[in-house]
């Protein structure tokens, strides 16, 4: 079967696609012929030996697919051959066959397509947890969301407004505001591109304030950190919640007399050690979300999708923060 390997640490231009034996599923695994896999963010971080797991070389990135049981191993309850899943698995979803535990799968709901099936776990998932779990959403808020348009940021777009909330979506260009406000965002502020000095800060805090309106932002939630997270820090709300998802624009330096002057909270939101920790609270968050997908609130976009032998190109464009929604690589 075919898979993309990393073999050397590197950028997307050191993977390669060569044919490797198929798994053979364990005591309770499955194995699970892949339809698509989701690119995301710790991708571009896992093949530089940049993320918080480095598995030994050669490995497949790519941890989120979704696909069809192709075989059961010993003891696996819940599951048979055809069932249509997806899961999150940390890496090796780049080919054509995973063996994986049959406790991290979910069952894709009839009417759901498999491909945006692959684009839902690890964004809206993230996202659920972020906005109910560590950040106590509540209806009527405002959230202000930096880097709206990807992924995990149209997650929190269209999430907050399933919960009647006011969302303002930060974005780089104005086509990105145009897809934010199609997925439901009420405001979009145009920043610039970092690094900032003083005044560019202040102006970018400034806009902020505009957007959110003058009782703040009372959720922040931040996916692109570096220097853009100071201005959003300084439109939060009295007792709002500033959420840390991510940080492509680097790790911002955050001055903490503000969370004195706002007596606002800054929080962490790891979700992968969140399913690890807590597997039922995800289940039940995942299950919100088909829900969510089935009444019509949330619709996952899967703007490009690129054949197994093009996955460098899709890790590429996200690394380069060219992506809308979503990228999938398809195995078919």
């Amino acid at each position: 079967m075919k898979a993309v390997l990393s073999k050397e640490t590197g950028g997307p231009e050191t993977l390669v696609v060569e044919d490797i034996d198929e798994p053979t599923p364990g005591k309770g695994e499955v194995l699970v012929k892949v339809a698509a896999c989701a690119i995301n963010f710790p991708d571009t971080l896992i093949i530089r030996d940049m993320y918080q797991f480095k598995p030994p070389r050669p490995f497949a990135p790519g941890g989120e697919i979704s696909g069809t049981i192709e075989a059961v191993g010993e003891g696996v309850e819940g599951f048979a051959v055809g069932d249509r899943v997806m899961c999150g698995v940390g890496n090796g979803g780049l080919q054509e066959k995973v063996a994986v535990a049959a406790a991290r799968l979910f069952k894709v709901p009839e009417g759901i397509d498999l491909i945006k099936a692959s684009a839902l776990l690890m964004t809206y998932g993230t996202t659920i947890h972020g906005l109910k779990d560590r950040g106590d959403i509540k209806e009527g808020e405002t959230v202000l969301v930096l880097g709206a348009a990807g992924g995990v940021g149209l997650s929190a777009v269209e999430l907050p407004k399933a919960y009647g909330c006011k969302v303002v979506a930060a974005v780089s260009t104005e086509e990105k505001g145009e897809v934010a406000k199609k997925h439901g965002a009420d405001e979009v502020v145009i920043y610039p591109r970092a690094p900032f000095d003083k005044d560019t800060s202040k102006q970018l805090a400034s806009d902020f304030k505009a957007a959110v309106g003058p009782n703040g932002a009372d959720i922040v939630y931040d996916i692109v950190g570096g220097d853009y997270s100071e201005p959003a820090l300084r439109s939060i709300a009295w007792e709002g919640r500033f959420l840390v998802i991510g940080f492509p624009a680097g790790i911002a330096k955050m001055p903490l007399n503000l969370t004195l002057l706002k007596s606002c909270d800054i929080r962490g939101v790891f979700w992968g050690a969140f399913t690890a920790r807590e597997p039922e609270k995800n289940n039940r968050n995942i299950e919100e979300l088909f829900d969510l997908w089935k009444a019509g609130k949330i619709n996952p976009l899967v703007s490009e999708t690129y054949p197994i032998e093009r996955a460098h190109e899709a890790i590429a464009k996200l690394e380069n923060r060219g992506a809308i929604g979503k990228l999938v690589v398809t195995m078919e």
